[in-house]
């Protein structure tokens, strides 16, 4: 049960619709850029811009909510300025324009989760492992947005889309004034000292953030382009939207599952098998795709890809770093994100051509398989400072 006075229902509904921006940016992005008649070496590269703004903008406003303490006042401005700058969607569809606008928003976008996690996590304290079942809110959102736009746009104009950004964004930016703050709590890690470069410099930190850029490495070509891959591969705009929400309801009921499974593994072997699983998915997804049984599966699959892996990503960085230091913490996490998710996205505009589909998703593949390797050979006998560690 969770408890009283938990705002749960208030954060859980922040989540809803903050992911229902990403379940109609996901999937639906790409196919918009195309729309517009844009190659997809410059899809890649309008869809790598926000995520390499994600390498320097979390880190920003991290170090801010730390040193302030106003985390809930950053993600407040983020939602409203996220929505002020992604209007200028509609002054202009030239490259150089959306380029602009796409690296404009994302500046404030990627100022709100990292921050917003904090918040979450200071309101569950001794109870972190829960936070799935908040978080599972955000999936739900993912799904609605997804199934929604897909039978939307299998009727209408993709020229519906920006619209119907604004209408999410507008959302986000409203829940997030209903949210109470909440601060970490300092006395949990008081024998942390050093600052956060002392902190990462403990074992084991830097090979889990080299291992979270190598997982978003490897989802660059299914963020990028599964929807034009399946699209081209006879799928409707409809049924596409279902395979995305299939992917994301297996991850619903992991997060349902985490707190039980987390009383039989460790974080690190969750994250073994998340990368192992992520490895074999793109592998069906870039080989097999035209199988519709094959597909259901890998889409599944996403249970670990994104599931299992971010649940224990979370609750290892929260783990791993002092209050002082838990918006960096965070922050660094979706900043690393940011740089997997940029290259993954280049290399898959510039393979896709190159190399074509079977062996961009093989690409990565192999990223995948080099993060399991990374994280198996890391001693399970070695923690962080405190209680964190693989093996907490």
């Amino acid at each position: 049960m969770i408890e009283p006075a938990l705002p749960y229902w208030r954060l859980s509904g922040f989540y809803l619709c903050y992911f229902a921006l990403l379940g109609a940016t996901a999937p639906f992005l790409a196919l918009y850029f195309d729309s517009l008649g844009f190659s997809p070496a410059r899809i890649g590269e309008l869809i790598a811009i926000p995520m390499l703004m994600r390498c320097l903008a979390p880190s920003l406003w991290g170090w801010l909510g730390d040193r302030t303490g106003r985390r809930l006042l950053i993600v407040r401005l983020g939602a409203f300025c996220t929505l002020a700058s992604l209007s200028l969607i509609f002054v202009s569809k030239t490259y150089a324009w959306l380029a602009l606008v796409m690296a404009l928003h994302a500046f404030f976008w990627h100022a709100v989760l990292p921050q917003f996690e904090v918040i979450t996590l200071a309101h569950l304290r001794e109870q972190a492992a829960r936070y799935t079942q908040i978080r599972l809110w955000g999936s739900i959102g993912f799904i609605l947005s997804v199934v929604g736009l897909g039978i939307l746009f299998e009727r209408y104009s993709l020229a519906l889309y920006p619209w119907l950004l604004l209408a999410i964004v507008a959302c986000i930016a409203l829940s997030s004034c209903w949210v109470p703050d909440a601060q970490p709590s300092v006395s949990r890690r008081e024998s942390a000292t050093g600052g956060l470069i002392a902190q990462l410099r403990q074992p084991g930190i830097l090979a889990f953030y080299l291992c979270v850029a190598l997982m978003q490495l490897s989802h660059g070509p299914y963020y990028t382009f599964i929807s034009i891959h399946l699209e081209h591969l006879g799928y409707s705009r409809g049924m596409i939207g279902w395979l995305w929400a299939l992917g994301v309801l297996a991850e619903v009921l992991v997060f349902m599952l985490i707190p039980q499974m987390l009383q039989q593994v460790s974080l690190k072997q969750m994250l073994v098998v998340s990368f192992l699983l992520a490895s074999l998915r793109w592998l069906l997804l870039g080989f097999f795709a035209e199988q519709l049984s094959v597909l259901l599966f890998a889409q599944l699959l996403h249970a670990a890809t994104f599931g299992s892996f971010h649940a224990a990503a979370i609750l290892f960085v929260q783990r791993s770093f002092a209050a002082q230091q838990q918006g960096q913490g965070q922050a660094l996490y979706a900043a690393l994100t940011g740089v997997g998710g940029a290259v993954g996205a280049l290399y898959a505009g510039y393979s896709w051509t190159a190399l074509g589909a079977k062996w961009t998703f093989a690409l990565a593949s192999l990223a995948a398989l080099a993060a399991a390797i990374i994280i198996a050979r890391y001693s399970s006998t070695t923690q962080p400072a405190g209680t964190s560690g693989y093996d907490a």
